[in-house]
């Protein structure tokens, strides 16, 4: 995959262009660079001349243009503003200099490997318009669930905290999205056969309204749940963006009185825009330490991003295992107090292989217990909280 450093400084310029060794060609300016993007994937390393909001606010369009580009920002001086700049205007990864080969050509790999290659003939994030729906006005809360660590129960606890919530619902109903795009099984979680997915939803957003997005939508019937399934093959994860997901979420929040979003377990363009349009953040961990390891990462780079800590909920899975952890260590290494204690219980991969909900399937068990008092923190009855 051909590498571009773009640089003002030609020793800048050349000095990058060596740590990236012959994969690596030299670009000028942005009008030299424009002959490059030609429709292939192409990773483009910006060096700190670039590395300030107004210059990277003039290059956002570029990137924003060329989705089959990826970009590696290397600036002198890495700050939260810059990063949030950076992040807004397309960038996939910002390094902090002094760099050396090893770090430089890991960030252009793992760009590399997460770039998705143009769909002809489709609009871009920009371009989207949501037809006005016809709503009341009243937005529904946006939950999303997300763990830096695969396997700590994070679509386990979205899927029975959305039928939770469905359940209790009486004037709008819940939507479960299942936004892990590569790799999301909330749909076998819950042993639905999807027949339209979040693809058919991004395909169809230059006339989406809510009445169009409510065809795609799956019912779970034990629940009343509806559920935006995740695509069927991971290479069509390549076709869905940031602003697509937000644009789907906001129109789902017209007309549902809740929206729960299950999440991958790591930090990509969709996971940041989705937990910024967020209302609250569940932070799913494990009680293990390489879990926890990766959750302070995960919480420090919230953090730097300015996401508030208030709307960010630390919820421990199977608090009670005999690990030799405490949930007081826990919270001390983590610096944020645990909401939600949920116990370790073979009825929760006894629930998952029937594909029925711990909620529904062992509706006594402390687990059910425990998410039925997660459920409690977000009301989703206006009626009921106008009562109160």
């Amino acid at each position: 995959m051909p590498v571009a450093v773009l640089d003002d400084d030609q020793l800048e310029r050349g000095r990058l262009v060596a740590l990236l060794g012959d994969r690596a060609e030299p670009v000028e300016s942005i009008d030299a660079l424009q002959p490059l993007l030609t429709g292939e994937r192409t990773v483009l390393v910006l060096g700190p001349s670039y590395a300030s909001a107004s210059r990277l606010a003039g290059f956002a369009p570029t990137l924003q243009a060329h989705r089959e580009v990826g970009t590696v920002l290397v600036t002198d001086e890495l700050s939260t503003e810059l990063l949030q700049t950076a992040l807004r205007a397309g960038v996939n990864d910002v390094l902090a200099a002094p760099v050396d080969a090893s770090q430089l050509t890991a960030a252009v790999d793992r760009v590399a490997q997460g770039l998705e290659a143009p769909t002809p003939g489709r609009a871009s994030g920009s371009d989207i318009s949501v037809l006005d729906d016809g709503s009341d006005g009243v937005l529904g809360k946006v939950i999303t669930v997300f763990s830096t660590k695969g396997g700590a129960g994070k679509s386990m606890l979205a899927a029975n905290l959305a039928v939770v919530l469905a359940r209790r619902s009486t004037d709008k109903p819940v939507v479960l999205v299942d936004a892990d795009l590569q790799f999301g099984d909330v749909a076998v979680m819950l042993k639905l056969a999807p027949q339209h997915t979040i693809v058919d939803a991004v395909g169809s957003l230059d006339r989406l309204d809510a009445a169009l997005l409510t065809q795609f939508l799956m019912r779970h019937e034990p629940s009343g749940l509806l559920i935006l399934p995740a695509p069927l093959e991971p290479s069509f994860a390549d076709q869905i963006s940031a602003a697509e997901m937000v644009k789907i979420i906001r129109l789902l929040r017209t007309f549902c009185s809740a929206v729960v979003i299950d999440t991958p377990a790591y930090f990509n363009e969709v996971v940041l825009g989705i937990i910024e349009e967020s209302d609250e953040v569940l932070l799913i961990a494990g009680m293990d330490i390489p879990n926890i390891k990766n959750v302070k990462i995960g919480l420090q780079t919230l953090r730097l991003l300015n996401v508030p800590m208030t709307k960010l909920h630390l919820v421990l899975n199977r608090a009670n295992s005999k690990v030799k952890l405490d949930v007081s260590e826990v919270e001390r290494t983590l610096q944020i107090k645990a909401e939600s204690l949920i116990p370790s219980d073979v009825v929760v991969p006894q629930s998952v292989n029937k594909g029925n909900p711990v909620v529904l399937d062992a509706p006594k068990s402390g687990v059910a217990k425990s998410i039925e008092q997660l459920a409690d923190m977000f009301s989703v009855d206006e009626g009921s909280r106008r009562r109160r």
